[in-house]
């Protein structure tokens, strides 16, 4: 098979901040897998958790080791892919491209979506979240009513807290969005690991009285056995804790849920696999997303059936992707019937 590589910049219609910073865009990489005559498209994209940083020339580098490793592969040598990917040791992003390319090429071979290829029920997915970033008070409010206009039928809302300015500034900013969230959305609140024990203790109190149903990562990477007095307020999904599967078994014990992102993962293998670990493990299950375009959103939207909670909104938040897939259908981020990921290049 023969693996190609083409950077493609994108850039955010309203630029993110989180606890630890602001993203205003990303270059990211298509990647594509050809055999047979079918081109399968995967996508990595740059992600940094701080303490762990996967940049674009990094990942690049390890996808032209793959492309030279697997040259003589058939896409349908998993096994043996598996063997070269044990080997060469890429990172999770590059490991996700491919991952996920070879999926959407076996898709196309058998003339079927991913979805229907696993059995799943389109009719099971919930809606997916947008995200509204650390901000002043109005201008949350200005983000929240652009994504209404953008969005009309939104059902699940995620708010970033974790602000450098302190619990008051959490506080404030989310009290002036409540009054804008549609009614009946789910709402949820991440805090990116941005808060200290006792501020956490205290926002999880604060937030379950104000109808929040989860939170996510309030305290750092690390701090999992923290977290029990912050449970007894709130159910805590785990982000920046939980890259495999391999993590959570020690997480299960700490945690309610875990949050799956394609690049975190390796792809969507490693992601259905954690699926499973998570419920075995008794933990809910929801799926994030970095900077990406529709292709790594439209293939976790695959796999939608089987989350609690989605959060696939960074290609909504784009001015130029040069992808169309999954489309948002009354608040949830459906794949077509096409086959494989179904994805169309503008």
């Amino acid at each position: 098979m023969k693996l190609t590589v083409t950077p493609f910049k994108v850039h955010k219609r309203v630029p993110l901040t989180i606890s630890r910073g602001t993203n205003a865009g990303s270059t990211n990489l298509w990647v594509q897998v050809q055999a047979d005559d079918i081109t399968g498209w995967g996508e990595a994209t740059p992600f940094s958790i701080g303490s762990i940083t996967q940049t674009g020339d990094t990942i690049q580098a390890d996808l032209v080791r793959l492309a030279a490793a697997l040259v003589t592969h058939h896409p349908l040598e998993r096994q043996q892919i598996e063997a070269v990917l044990g080997d060469l040791n890429p990172c999770s992003a590059a490991r996700a491209a491919l991952d996920v390319a070879l999926w959407d090429w076996l898709g196309k071979r058998v003339g079927l979506p991913l979805w229907q290829l696993w059995g799943l029920d389109l009719a099971q997915i919930g809606p997916t979240a947008v995200t509204v970033g650390i901000n002043s008070p109005q201008g949350a409010c200005d983000r929240i009513q652009s994504w209404l206009t953008q969005l009309p039928s939104i059902r699940s809302i995620k708010v970033k807290l974790g602000s450098p300015d302190g619990i008051a500034a959490d506080q404030a900013m989310f009290e002036a969005l409540m009054e804008q969230f549609p009614d009946q959305a789910k709402v949820s609140v991440d805090a990116n690991g941005g808060w200290s024990v006792a501020d956490a203790v205290n926002m999880a109190q604060w937030l379950k009285a104000l109808g929040v149903e989860y939170l996510e990562q309030p305290l750092e990477r690390g701090e999992e056995d923290k977290l029990a007095a912050i449970r007894t307020h709130l159910p805590v999904f785990l982000d920046e804790s939980c890259f495999t599967s391999v993590d959570i078994p020690k997480l299960a014990p700490h945690a309610d849920g875990i949050n799956i992102k394609l690049m975190k993962s390796g792809g969507l293998t490693e992601a259905r696999r954690m699926i499973h670990t998570a419920r075995a493990c008794g933990l809910g299950v929801m799926y994030g997303c970095y900077s990406d375009s529709a292709i790594s959103n439209t293939a976790l939207a695959h796999l939608g059936a089987l989350a609690d909670h989605l959060d696939l909104d960074s290609h909504l938040n784009l001015k130029d992707d040069p992808f169309e897939g999954a489309e948002i259908e009354s608040g949830q981020l459906l794949p077509s019937q096409r086959p494989g990921l179904g994805l169309i290049r503008h």
